[in-house]
């Protein structure tokens, strides 16, 4: 018997995928990356293609920008359940192939994220020794790389 892939994209609300993302990618609040206005203050113009995320015009500077603007999902088609499950995965160390089959993306999309996330993890990691002598790892390198 062959393995079962759950179309687990299909299993998230697009709604509150979004509202999630929003809370998480822009915790200080979202808004014009340009200026700081509040998106409160844009107006929505259309929705992206692909991912069906709505754009924001900037009443004050004009700029246009969605969620994903300012981040490494940028430009990309991912829906905001394809986002939020890749970084479930992701932390929970799923293998990429596994990822891509289950999110509906290509391979390369899924490892090109996957290591955009790894560097963001790397670039943001303290430089300070942690505060007490002894850690337990409990698989902490789990699927840091792909098993060859």
């Amino acid at each position: 018997m062959g393995s079962m892939d759950f179309p687990i994209s299909e299993l998230l609300d697009h709604e509150n995928s979004l509202a999630w993302l929003t809370r998480h990618f822009h915790p200080s609040g979202f808004g014009c990356p340009q200026c700081g206005a509040p998106s409160d203050a844009a107006r929505p113009f259309r929705a992206t293609a692909c991912s069906q995320l709505p754009v924001y015009r900037c009443e004050a500077c004009d700029r246009v920008y969605n969620v994903y603007t300012g981040t490494i999902f940028a430009q990309s088609h991912l829906t905001p359940q394809q986002v939020v499950l890749l970084l479930r995965g992701v932390s929970k160390g799923e293998p990429t192939t596994t990822l891509s089959r289950e999110l509906g993306v290509s391979y390369p999309t899924a490892l090109k994220f996957r290591h955009a996330l790894q560097a963001n993890g790397v670039a943001h990691q303290p430089q300070t020794a942690l505060p007490d002598r002894h850690t337990e790892t409990d698989e902490m390198f789990q699927n840091a790389g792909e098993k060859k």
